[in-house]
């Protein structure tokens, strides 16, 4: 089974980028997207989602073009959800869950701390009320994927330039420390598994063409909870694929 996840940084014109190519020329079983910037009704139908794909979208509903995830699967979920349970984070089109039968996925666009003091709350505390909703399920049994844009990069290793960016949203301490807190409860890096290298980003910042000079940061991830550790058969990214600023996180596991 293999799974991409990629923050495509609006859909529509991913699509036009040649979004459908790279998804036929993979052939992932499950495709997840991050800021989709649209909702359902505003993608293009005529070659998206390609055949065989069933599609669901959790967009933003009090901000026209803003956030949005989407998640695209060959395999039929046993069920779906779009929420959390709590009205501010929902709102926002921010986690589309779909549970199979090896376990549940969750697919999440985590908030962006960085233009002013409020958001850099509201992240922490997305943080906090997503993880203790992910415990509820693992209170459940369920083994549990969560791919994504997490909007913070762990360790120096995960960006270029950790000293000059201890102070910038996205590697401070009160954000690392939630991705310290979530590896003690039990869940894994995947791509640390199979990768301790440095310069292994996912992320490069436009406005300064940073991905010319590999000058970025590793914000997305595939995090699964211990238990499903043994099925994992690679986690990787590839950064050479074009079309956003992000490039696609894929993980593979056979069960």
């Amino acid at each position: 089974m293999k799974i991409i996840s990629w923050n495509v940084n609006g859909i529509r014109a991913s699509i036009k980028k040649g979004l459908t190519d790279y998804v036929l020329a993979m052939n992932p079983d499950i495709f997840c997207v991050q800021e989709t910037k649209a909702e359902r009704e505003q993608v293009p139908t005529d070659n998206w989602p390609p055949a065989g794909y069933r599609d669901y979208y959790h967009s933003c509903s009090v901000k026209g073009g803003y956030s949005g995830v989407a998640t695209f699967t060959k395999i039929e979920p046993l069920h779906v959800q779009r929420a959390i349970g709590i009205e501010k984070f929902d709102q926002e089109g921010r986690v589309m869950q779909t549970d199979f039968e090896e376990f549940t996925l969750l697919n999440v666009y985590f908030p962006n701390g960085g233009s002013r003091d409020e958001r850099l709350l509201y992240k922490l505390d997305f943080y906090d009320a997503f993880f203790e909703y992910c415990e509820s399920l693992r209170a459940q049994g369920k083994k549990l994927l969560i791919c994504g844009d997490y909007n913070t990069a762990h360790h120096p290793i995960d960006l270029a330039r950790p000293n000059e960016n201890k102070n910038t949203s996205g590697f401070m301490e009160v954000e690392r420390i939630k991705l310290d807190f979530i590896k003690e409860l039990g869940y894994v890096d995947t791509f640390r598994l199979f990768n301790n290298e440095p310069h292994q980003y996912t992320w490069w910042d436009v406005k300064t063409r940073s991905r010319e000079k590999n000058v970025g940061w590793r914000i997305d991830y595939h995090w699964v909870t211990n238990d499903l550790v043994p099925y994992i058969k690679n986690s990787y990214h590839q950064p050479e694929q074009m079309g956003s600023d992000h490039c696609p996180v894929i993980i593979e596991f056979s069960f």
